[in-house]
């Protein structure tokens, strides 16, 4: 347990280390600002795009620290020390999927009630959006670290991240706009749930074969 938690610790360290949280928001909230722009003051219209775009930032911000996740880990050889000591792989990326949420959901749902505000979301509707971005963020840090497993060690990691992400991402990203919905909310719950469970195997995967 104690390894666990001084693993999510480190990992949250780095998270805000040099700004990266705050990269991230500053990302999100810059894009979310665009959308009013772009269409308009019409305050219904705002109003029901407002979570779809709040998503649409959300899953481009997430794309910002997939390059850092694990790939400076890989050079350093951290992870093969992690080895030597009989850490389990699949347990490490998913101590990491974990403290990777805790650095940048938090700090992105509350830029969200800043994006909310700006496009005229009333308290129900910012409720529903809070909640999706709480249960869709798990799965949105899963496929983060994954894709950064997977990208690890090439060249054109932050290109190959976004072809990666995005198109996996698609599903969080249309039941997260529609998270005024239950039947939604389910859907995404269950979606971040199945990426959270694999992801850590994807990785692990992805690790031993650059290792080797």
């Amino acid at each position: 347990m104690k390894a666990a938690l001084t693993l999510i610790a480190r990992d949250v360290r780095r998270g805000y280390a040099g700004g990266g949280a705050g990269l991230v928001c500053g990302f999100f909230l810059l894009a979310v600002v665009l959308f009013p722009f772009a269409i308009g003051p019409d305050r219904a219209v705002l109003a029901r795009i407002g979570a779809g775009a709040i998503w649409v930032a959300a899953l481009l911000a997430a794309l910002l620290p997939v390059e850092r996740l694990v790939a400076p880990d890989c050079e350093s050889g951290w992870f093969d020390q992690i080895c030597v000591h009989g850490l389990s792989l699949p347990l490490v990326m998913a101590l990491r999927i974990a403290g990777h949420w805790l650095a940048f959901a938090p700090p992105l749902m509350l830029a969200a009630l800043v994006a909310g505000a700006l496009f005229g979301l009333d308290g129900l509707g910012m409720a529903r959006v809070e909640a999706g971005l709480l249960l869709g963020t798990p799965g949105l840090a899963a496929l983060a670290v994954a894709t950064g497993a997977l990208t690890a060690g090439l060249r054109t990691a932050g290109g190959l991240a976004g072809l990666l992400l995005l198109p996996l991402a698609l599903p969080l990203l249309i039941f997260g706009a529609g998270s005024g919905d239950m039947g939604a909310l389910k859907l995404l719950a269950a979606v971040s749930l199945m990426l959270v469970a694999g992801a850590p195997w994807i990785a692990a995967a992805a690790i031993r074969s650059v290792r080797d």
